[in-house]
């Protein structure tokens, strides 16, 4: 991975973070006092605190936070919620969202552990620990979307 490539794919999956923490919000307003809104409360944190592994990383490559691209995916979220209404459906889309954002940040992790060694400013982070992390968001989500499309179909 080029330092340019590199600087493109963090910016790339920051940018999901910001469709990630709109979607959320936007539930927890739906979901009030379930044990949804607790488990996505987590999530949310947990999304927040790699959010700043990845600012971190960012600027350890020598790039800054694309704005156009995190305003982009502000946006698609924005957009997605003429498809992604409310509802039994809704919060199954949602959540199949989500479940796919957290698969692709997952794989973010194991592609930075893999080129680590080719980039000293990759080094020095617990990509086990965000994996294992990541795998654990996705379960969660997994499982309350199973229970939505149990309700939704």
């Amino acid at each position: 991975m080029s330092r340019e490539n590199l600087g493109t794919y963090l910016n790339d999956h920051l940018a999901g973070s910001v469709m990630a923490v709109e979607l959320i919000e936007r539930m927890l307003d739906v979901e009030r006092n379930t044990e949804l809104a607790k488990s996505l409360n987590a999530v949310l944190k947990e999304i927040e605190e790699d959010r700043e592994v990845l600012r971190s990383l960012i600027e350890r490559v020598g790039e800054h936070e694309h704005a156009v691209k995190k305003a982009a995916a502000w946006l698609a979220e924005k957009a997605g919620r003429i498809k992604l209404n409310e509802g039994a459906l809704g919060r199954l889309e949602m959540l199949e969202t989500l479940t796919l954002g957290i698969e692709g940040k997952y794989g973010l992790w194991r592609a930075l552990e893999r080129v680590a060694s080719r980039h000293p400013e990759l080094a020095g982070v617990d990509y086990p620990g965000l994996e294992k992390r990541a795998r654990q968001q996705h379960d969660v989500v997994e499982s309350h979307r199973l229970e939505a499309a149990t309700l939704a179909l």
